[in-house]
């Protein structure tokens, strides 16, 4: 089952009429619209519930548009909110203005329908885009990740899915700060990227679930060329982000808590497969639970490893 949610737009305007007419617009179109006169009832509608978009005029009392714009941008909580300015002047130096201060896009009134719901609907889209890409690693995140499972346990095509999670990481964040953890993480995504294009068709999906996780979906006869030949590229790329005394004694020495030093071994690569080529899924949710059964597999090993469930139902567990 898809749920679909309704996205909640913000119109701040103090003239009723505009505003009124975006109200019965937007809400014609589905969505749920609050409405607020100025800038400080924008502020305190927003304190109460974060909507998921916000119609801003300019030309406001107390607080104008472009001063309610900078503020938002400037909370961490509102910094990402997407705006589109109401601006009643088509002069380039007005729109100038609110982009500048942060406004992702701007209509010129007097607008009419077809334009205000089209502007409104591509602004989220963008927005819903961004927010759906690592950051770190540019990969696809979790929503997509879902949606791609989804897609492939509703075909009737043959797939297999891949959690990857890095071995000891936390020993490596203490050990050498949050800084190089990241360049582990892009060097995984990077090794993941390399051995997917080198792979036989059809591509493969690589998603970034945070973190240290990563989820890769493939056909069955992909997955041990992509994986093994991701652990190869990561297992000789990492050893350059230790310390060469730390590769050289084979572990990191890591003091905790208690003031007691604890040895980990080099950071490796631990990928549980869930496949269907002795299963048939019908919920994405039982594949991710046997993926996530052969990464704990893999991880009971040591160095760099890939599990994959060979069951057909109510065999015994036998990873290779």
């Amino acid at each position: 089952m898809v749920v679909r949610t309704v996205s909640t737009v913000l119109v701040v305007d103090d003239d009723a009429a505009v505003a009124d007419f975006i109200e019965r617009n937007l809400v014609a179109e589905g969505f749920d619209v609050v409405v607020a006169r100025d800038g400080l009832g924008a502020l305190r509608l927003i304190g109460t519930a974060l909507p998921d978009l916000a119609l801003v005029d300019v030309m406001m009392p107390t607080i104008d548009g472009i001063e309610l714009v900078r503020q938002l941008r400037s909370s961490t909580a509102t910094a990402n909110l997407p705006v589109i300015m109401l601006t009643g002047t088509s002069l380039s130096s007005d729109k100038v203005r609110g982009l500048s201060a942060g406004a992702d896009d701007y209509l010129v009134k007097p607008f009419d329908t077809l334009e205000l719901i089209a502007r409104v609907r591509s602004t989220l889209r963008r927005n819903a885009d961004m927010r759906a890409v690592s950051p770190l690693t540019g990969l696809p995140g979790n929503h997509q990740i879902n949606e791609e499972i989804e897609r492939r346990t509703a075909s009737d095509e043959g797939f297999a899915v891949c959690h990857v999670d890095l071995d000891n990481f936390k020993a490596f964040n203490d050990r050498y700060g949050w800084m190089r953890g990241d360049e582990v993480i892009e060097l995984l995504a990077t090794c993941l990227k390399l051995s997917a294009a080198e792979t036989a068709p059809p591509p493969a999906f690589i998603g970034h679930v945070g973190g240290d996780d990563f989820v890769v979906v493939c056909t069955p006869d992909q997955v041990e060329p992509l994986c093994l030949g991701a652990l190869e590229r990561f297992d000789d790329g990492v050893l350059d982000l230790h310390e060469a005394d730390d590769v050289e004694r084979g572990y990191l020495a890591v003091v905790d808590r208690q003031g007691h030093e604890r040895h980990y071994p080099i950071t490796s690569v631990s990928i549980g497969v869930a496949t269907t080529e002795r299963r048939h899924y019908t919920d994405r949710r039982d594949v991710v639970a046997v993926a996530n059964e052969m990464k704990a597999v893999a991880k009971g090993r040591s160095g760099s490893i890939v599990a994959i469930d060979r069951r057909a139902n109510g065999e015994e567990l036998q990873p290779t």
